[in-house]
């Protein structure tokens, strides 16, 4: 499904973001990225959306060389791929149901495929009743479900979120992490990445951690020497608790 090998990748400073990494993740995994600001988890996805080329190595995605792809093909190719951001992206000045169907448009989807297709998906975030409402008209949790149903609305095999509670209070950022894990139970592989090591840690799922470019742990939460970490990077900050409770840690 996604596959790194040996991948690097250095700015024009010479330092480089990703240091030798290797990843695969498998179709229908769940996967949190984590680390610092600067560790590298924003040029892993830019990596994954063809919007930078590595300085070495191959990526490869669905097994498609992703270094084979020429540009004209790029739209095409990040059909596969559905992304959702931190600050939601939607057009302000169109509503719900034209959000998601703009998606839609973009591909060249037929009016049929759309009035059947776009109903469906805000149905699928609960968000149906609200079809004709513009974003200012939604709370921020609203508004995210409307960008994942947009990020879903042409079936990708694989969604990328990266950050997509961090403008969320906490009961909004469990819901659409809720949505997620629905997501994810119906097939669709899903990557996150995150500085809410809270929402990490309490679901339990595979963890990538990024750390200066290098990966340095590549496991399940359950790790006693990543929780370890954890508990001793946040000195404090970091709260156990149910879903639901407080206690994020946001560092940007």
């Amino acid at each position: 499904m996604i596959r790194l090998e040996h991948v690097s990748k250095s700015y024009a400073e010479g330092i480089p973001a990703l240091d030798d990494i290797s990843i695969r993740i498998e179709e229908g995994e769940f996967v949190f990225v984590v680390g610092d600001s600067g560790s590298g988890k924003s040029t892993l996805i830019k990596l994954l959306l063809k919007e930078l080329e590595p300085t070495n190595g191959k990526i490869y995605i669905n097994n498609q060389d992703v270094g084979n792809i020429k540009r004209r093909q790029i739209p095409v190719f990040r059909r596969q791929i559905g992304v959702v951001f931190q600050d939601f992206r939607l057009l302000k000045d169109r509503n719900v149901y034209d959000n998601v169907s703009f998606a839609m448009h973009v591909v060249g989807s037929s009016g049929r495929t759309i009035r059947k297709k776009v109903p469906q998906m805000l149905s699928m975030v609960g968000l149906a009743a609200k079809y004709r409402s513009y974003p200012k008209q939604l709370s921020g949790g609203e508004q995210q479900r409307v960008a994942i149903a947009r990020a879903l609305v042409n079936q990708p095999k694989i969604l990328l979120a990266d950050e997509p509670t961090g403008n969320l209070d906490n009961n909004n950022a469990w819901e659409i992490m809720n949505l997620l894990e629905e997501i994810n139970a119906r097939g669709t592989t899903v990557v996150v990445v995150t500085h809410n090591l809270e929402i990490v840690r309490i679901m339990k799922k595979r963890i990538i951690e990024i750390d200066k470019g290098i990966i340095v742990t590549d496991g399940g939460a359950e790790s006693t020497e990543w929780e370890k970490a954890i508990t001793d990077k946040t000195k404090g900050v970091y709260l156990i608790g149910d879903k639901g409770s407080g206690g994020f840690f946001d560092e940007d």
